[in-house]
């Protein structure tokens, strides 16, 4: 009896290492939804190159030409096609020049998706609009994962304003409210650790966060941890009652936010 129970102990932890074993190995194939790339004739293209890797983002509005227009720079979120939010964009933002960032495997960009390559193609995208538009000061805005890249390249670039929508404190904290059975902290290696970059002070642009109180992916908690780290001075927080995740945009005061943080 002693010996079975010994056996199907055993059993049951090796099952578990394996599954461990596989999610570690495979665990980017999780966390990454690229999406295919779409023909858009009424928008225009700039193609930055990062590492080796050609990225494609989409230019909307009449400004991308002009070196004196302030520009917004969009990372969206992951399975997100960005496009998607050309019109509200120009309207929203009409004296400004808007990009529309497709990460790296995503939206017709070359490459493989991870932490460090995103972060590497934001410094790139960042410079290489900075030199579009020099002075005219550069507002970013990330929404869900895309709120992981904006706050790293704010903490490491001048930004003028950086929007948070659906973020989150830390991907490690949110993995674990939905493995709560599974050692993320030990397998996750793209960890996206937003609110050390802003408990160190290294994200000095005044910040706007969006949160969806109802938020079924990125719990309204995580966004909250984050909001807390940052000097009270420096954020200014919406709090979007009854949307969830994917339904912010569905909500007039989301965008009529946006365009007086960063019109203001």
């Amino acid at each position: 009896m002693r010996t079975r129970m010994i056996a199907a102990v055993g059993m049951v932890v090796a099952i578990y290492v394996a599954i461990c074993a596989l999610l570690f190995f495979n665990q980017r194939s999780q966390i990454y939804f690229p999406t295919p790339a779409v023909a858009r004739d009424d928008l225009g293209t700039l193609i930055v190159e990062s590492g080796g890797e050609r990225l494609r983002l989409w230019r909307v509005g009449p400004h991308t030409d002009e070196p004196s227009a302030p520009a917004v720079v969009y990372f969206g979120g992951n399975a997100e096609s960005v496009d998607g939010n050309a019109e509200d964009f120009e309207r929203t933002f009409p004296k400004h020049a808007i990009y529309l960032v497709n990460y790296r495997g995503y939206g017709g960009s070359t490459g493989t998706p991870t932490e460090a390559g995103f972060f590497a193609d934001a410094e790139a995208i960042h410079d290489v609009i900075a030199a579009r538009h020099p002075g005219a000061g550069i507002t970013v805005i990330g929404r869900s994962l895309g709120s992981g890249v904006a706050t790293y390249l704010a903490s490491v670039r001048a930004v003028a304003r950086l929007v948070l929508v659906t973020p989150f404190d830390s991907l490690v904290n949110v993995a674990r409210l939905h493995f709560r059975w599974l050692p993320v902290g030990l397998l996750l290696r793209d960890r996206f650790e937003s609110i050390e970059r802003v408990r160190v002070g290294a994200v000095r642009a005044p910040t706007l966060i969006v949160i969806a109180a109802q938020d079924e992916v990125v719990p309204a908690e995580r966004g909250e941890a984050l909001v807390a780290a940052f000097p009270p001075a420096q954020v200014t927080v919406l709090r979007l009652g009854s949307a969830q995740h994917n339904t912010v945009g569905m909500f007039p005061e989301y965008l009529r936010a946006l365009a007086q943080f960063i019109s203001g």
